[in-house]
């Protein structure tokens, strides 16, 4: 025990070893923390180190070398003179190293779903996003004062969480500027990823932090969005097919709806409707969209298309189709 105190008494070299690479600031343990004087501080290539003396900042290592420690704890005569307590001296000396290399390959992914409305169609969409970042700690005093604080070690996991909360708000702020379609965004990653970039560097520059790369790998829509964009695609495709037959959108849809009256007897009666109407009862459920098409429909392509249609729809019976065609043939 004598041995330990005396040894304790003496100047020491101090230095950071055996290190875990995923920790960025690490405070030094030593028994009391009395740091004597002249004692040496060993600060190795990669690292910092952050002084905090009697409660205060009083310097900022970052050149690796030997540095001279000065502080009020004098071998044997500050022990002396604190016997009244308990041999632990005021002047308490902190010692905070940190990791100056540039930390990559880090992972990141959106930790809550980034919202916005899509431009072309105003759908709601919800899509999470992931990638990497790189950094390094430009200003340790900063990033001491402001992020680490009193803790005894910061790590980069800990930095991750920080990260992460705020790039979700960030993206659905760039997507909201950029007006994207939904089937744009992955074709915007690049440009994205450095928007994301100096956005996320305006905030943590001021803080000590600065990225030094970051990418978007990729996106994930959520299943709503997905289903409305599934929707979103059909309906296209069935506007893309009624185009076909000179209809529109609503067109078809009325089409549909008079197909699935004509397989329900009591819909049809109700309705007023008799089977054998053929082609004149669809002209005249399509009347509101005639004015549009009535020009393409003049032509005898456009009617055989829509017989066609009629017939493949189940509006026309065969014998039905085959009268009206010949009537159109006949008259060319």
């Amino acid at each position: 025990m004598l041995r330990n105190l005396f040894k304790r008494q003496l100047p020491g070299v101090i230095e950071w070893k055996n290190h875990d690479p995923a920790v960025l600031f690490s405070r030094l343990v030593t028994p009391t923390d009395e740091i004597k004087n002249a004692s040496k501080l060993i600060v190795a290539p990669g690292q910092g180190c952050v002084l905090v003396y009697e409660g205060k900042i009083i310097d900022v290592l970052s050149e690796p070398g030997i540095h001279d420690l000065k502080t009020a704890n004098t071998p044997f005569i500050t022990s002396l003179a604190s016997l009244l307590r308990r041999f632990e001296s005021e002047h308490k000396l902190y010692l905070y190293f940190w990791r100056q290399t540039e930390q990559v390959n880090q992972q990141w992914g959106t930790s809550s779903p980034v919202k916005y409305t899509e431009p072309n169609h105003q759908l709601p969409m919800e899509l999470g996003a992931y990638g990497t970042y790189a950094f390094r700690i430009e200003d340790a005093r900063l990033f001491f004062e402001n992020i680490v604080g009193s803790r005894d070690s910061f790590t980069q996991a800990d930095l991750q969480s920080i990260i992460n909360s705020r790039i979700a708000p960030e993206i659905a702020a760039l997507l909201a500027q950029a007006g994207y379609a939904y089937t744009q965004i992955d074709a915007q990653l690049a440009a994205l990823s450095a928007q994301l970039k100096a956005a996320i560097n305006q905030i943590y520059n001021a803080l000590g932090l600065r990225l030094t790369d970051m990418r978007i790998a990729g996106t994930t829509f959520s299943e709503d969005t997905l289903a409305r964009i599934r929707q979103l695609a059909q309906m296209k495709v069935e506007a893309a097919s009624a185009s076909e037959v000179g209809l529109d959108y609503v067109g078809l849809e009325r089409l549909r709806a008079l197909r699935d009256a004509a397989k329900n007897e009591s819909g049809l009666a109700a309705a007023g409707l008799q089977l054998g109407a053929g082609l004149d009862l669809g002209k005249t459920l399509l009347q509101p969209q005639q004015t549009a098409v009535d020009t393409q429909q003049q032509e005898p392509q456009a009617k055989l298309r829509m017989l066609k249609s009629l017939l493949e729809e189940g509006i026309l019976t065969q014998e039905e189709f085959d009268s009206k065609k010949r009537i159109i043939l006949d008259n060319l």
